[in-house]
């Protein structure tokens, strides 16, 4: 456990000391969260029991969804596999550090600076937009954000195997998730897409993380939240990443 937590500080230390990276990973989704207000408008929605609610309390959901799967599937994906070209996961692998508390302490990282960004979106949601935040749903949002991305990171490391080298990675990545981002209510409502599109974006996690966000934000929700059978696609999800990073993972670079 020691070794865990030491191995986590060294990976949150080198994540800060990259501040590019970082800045851009916690101002991004801000970003898009004022080109979602900008173009589509914060009017007030009113419920028939009275209840209302500002639209940018709509927009969290989807941009949460997508940087999770920005740290945790396209960053990861194209770090790893970086690290693998140049050698350092070899040398990673010669050492006394086992190599699942290696990727352990990858992923709680991910968690951790995942939760981060959440806190710094609703923050900033609630003081510039007024979002209305969780009440009674914030376990539910928690535990699919967290889920998400374990799900995630296991997808991403599974995709290394499927990248040649690190020039190929951007290009890769992108093609394996820009396409589901737009059939996965992230960027465009799907209630008037064709049925076949809305049953192809339902097959991938995308959906699912998106759904159980939108459900665990949703201002007029009066249940918990909890959106079980996307939890349970995302977990098979996740199981279907974490075999195929086991068997087909590659310490060795490849060029």
């Amino acid at each position: 456990m020691s070794r865990l937590w030491m191995q986590f500080k060294f990976d949150n230390k080198s994540f800060w000391r990259n501040p590019a990276a970082a800045v851009f990973t916690f101002v991004f989704p801000l970003v898009f969260l004022f080109v979602f207000t900008t173009i589509f408008g914060d009017d007030e929605i009113t419920t028939p029991s009275g209840k209302s609610a500002d639209m940018a309390t709509f927009y969290i959901p989807s941009i949460l969804a997508l940087s999770i799967v920005n740290v945790s599937y396209t960053s990861l994906a194209m770090q790893m596999t970086i690290l693998r070209d140049g050698g350092f996961l070899k040398q990673v692998y010669g050492t006394p550090l086992p190599v699942r508390l290696f990727i352990m302490s990858k992923v709680l990282h991910l968690v951790f600076i995942g939760l981060i960004l959440i806190a710094i979106v609703l923050t900033f949601g609630r003081i510039i937009y007024d979002v209305q935040l969780p009440t009674n749903t914030l376990p539910a949002a928690t535990i699919s954000a967290i889920l998400g991305i374990v799900t995630f990171s296991a997808l991403g490391l599974a995709m290394t195997s499927f990248i040649p080298n690190s020039d190929a990675a951007p290009a890769i990545v992108n093609a394996s998730i820009l396409p589901l981002l737009f059939i996965s209510d992230i960027f465009i409502p799907l209630h008037e897409a064709p049925d076949w599109l809305s049953f192809i974006g339902s097959l991938f996690p995308v959906y699912h993380l998106s759904h159980s966000l939108i459900t665990a934000f949703d201002p007029f929700q009066e249940a918990s939240g909890f959106e079980w059978s996307h939890l349970a696609a995302l977990t098979g999800w996740g199981i279907i990443g974490s075999i195929v990073a086991v068997r087909r993972f590659s310490w060795i670079p490849r060029i």
